[in-house]
């Protein structure tokens, strides 16, 4: 029942800056829908290079409340695996979907 609550999203990640302010932020931005994009803070930064972010197809939380993070706006959160020994990977779709598709 909680995990319905969840609104996850597909969404493309369009630009990847380093946040001026924390050390382990990017600031992502995401395509989530036809000319609609949101931009979202992501603790990444050391785990995954941000080259190997851009232009990938996402899954997101959508339903967050927006949230400052060290002065910028964050409007959802990117899902992402770690194993034991500490390497993430961030949730993609394999296969091409429009942005802003819901996953369910």
């Amino acid at each position: 029942e909680d995990f319905t609550k969840v609104e996850m999203k597909t969404g493309r990640i369009t630009s990847v800056e380093d946040h001026p302010d924390a050390d382990k932020l990017y600031i992502i931005t995401i395509e989530d829908g036809p000319n609609s994009s949101r931009t979202v803070c992501a603790g990444l930064k050391g785990l995954v290079g941000a080259s190997d972010l851009l232009g990938l197809n996402v899954v997101f939380v959508a339903n967050l409340k927006p949230r400052k993070l060290r002065g910028v706006m964050s409007e959802g959160m990117l899902l992402a695996a770690e194993d034991v020994e500490g390497k993430v990977s961030v949730l993609t779709i394999g296969n091409e979907i429009a942005p802003g598709s819901i996953v369910r």
